[in-house]
């Protein structure tokens, strides 16, 4: 006997098309609202499930990441948002019919995209069944949660197998090339509007170019390697991410803001207390910036010269790890010397750090293991020496 409880009567929404020839064979490129796209839309989620002998796991897809469907929610809010790469679907052969548009020599088709409400249930296709999503399934989730309308472009493939659906997956999220961080940071020097990552972007450049500045040319700007130099330990997109923490908690936010011309608030002594930088920003003063984060790394240079001038070979204070625990620390070091925005001299640093017992030896990979652990550990035997509530 047939089950009803799933019965629904035949929807379907038609899309304009290009036919797509390639290796794989023919898929469809075109566009449809959001709504549409999240209606038609499942994902096929890979997991563990019990068979008659044996468990096995099902589905192609990751699971659903909740902080980053929340973050490209955020940036759908954004002025900037825009997603141009494809949304890649799969659809069912009984779900789809292809059809001429009427106008010749354009290369244009429609794609009839309907459920499958078959009397046999086991058969039986819902509307919200008609397609599988194989790739943008964390923007296709953001998507059905904003009220506002959007546009998508999707490519959709039609009758596949799973093990093709899985190899398309595959393909495009392991064979292809993601875009280096710091090279992304660099383009932000083309925005006419503030940004934290404008300023710590701008921040990189300065600290990189100037002759007396501890990081005289040991930022990699483009995330690698500089032709003709020598000692770069840092890239781009670590010191950037070191910064802009100490700048804005909502750098997604801020960004918009001075997309829109809008006013940053006033920065309340809480608010100070999580983000030192944060009052310069807002009154644009990022010369200061500069001269703060010029001061603090100066005063590390000359507490440990011989590990902060080391070509990163065999000291670890000027790369990754040693500049990413530093900035933990620069926080703590900056309240512990002002509870007030005002420039901190390099003096002030420099005592500061001498009432730590690290010595130049110390700073090396065995002491602080590469990541955030080394990091971390970093921070916490500065606070414990540096800081007065720490003892």
């Amino acid at each position: 006997m047939a089950d009803d409880s799933l019965r629904e009567d035949l929807r379907s929404v038609t899309i304009p098309v290009t036919t797509v020839s390639q290796a794989i064979g023919d898929f469809y490129i075109g566009v449809m609202p959001r709504q549409i796209a999240v209606d038609i839309s499942e994902f096929d989620i890979r997991r563990l499930v019990d068979k008659e002998r044996f468990t096995d796991f099902i589905g192609i897809q990751r699971e659903v990441s909740e902080k980053r469907v929340r973050d490209i929610v955020k940036y759908l809010g954004t002025m900037d948002a825009t997603f141009p790469t494809a949304i890649i679907l799969s659809v069912r052969e009984e779900c789809a019919e292809l059809h001429p548009s009427g106008v010749r020599n354009s290369g244009i088709m429609h794609l009839k995209l309907s459920n499958y409400p078959h009397r046999d249930a086991s058969k039986r296709i819902l509307f919200k069944q008609i397609a599988t999503v194989i790739d943008g399934q964390h923007r296709l989730e953001a998507l059905r949660r904003i009220t506002h309308d959007f546009d998508v472009n999707v490519a959709i493939f039609v009758g596949l197998d799973k093990a093709t659906e899985a190899e398309i997956f595959s393909t495009v999220n392991l064979a292809q090339t993601k875009v280096n961080k710091s090279l992304v940071f660099d383009l932000f020097a083309y925005r006419e509007t503030r940004s934290p990552e404008k300023t710590s972007h701008e921040t990189a450049v300065i600290l990189d170019r100037d002759t007396r500045s501890p990081f005289y040319k040991r930022i990699k700007r483009l995330g690698v390697a500089t032709e003709g130099r020598f000692g770069e330990t840092l890239s781009q997109a670590t010191f950037v991410e070191g910064l802009i923490r100490h700048i804005s908690r909502d750098p997604v936010q801020d960004r918009e803001t001075g997309r829109r011309g809008g006013a940053w608030l006033s920065v309340k002594q809480e608010e100070f207390e999580r983000c030192v930088l944060r009052p310069f920003f807002v009154k644009d003063e990022d010369e200061k910036i500069v001269t703060v984060v010029w001061n603090y790394f100066d005063a590390i240079r000359k507490r440990w010269p011989t590990a902060w001038e080391d070509d990163g070979r065999k000291y670890i204070l000027n790369r990754s790890t040693g500049y990413l625990g530093l900035m933990r620390f620069f926080r703590d070091a900056y309240l512990e010397i002002s509870t007030q925005p005002k420039l901190i001299s390099v003096q002030s640093f420099l005592d500061l750090l001498r009432n730590s017992k690290l010595k130049d030896a110390d700073f090396t990979k065995d002491v602080f293991i590469p990541g955030s652990s080394g990091q971390a550990e970093l921070a916490a035997r500065l606070r414990a020496d540096c800081i007065r509530s720490s003892g």
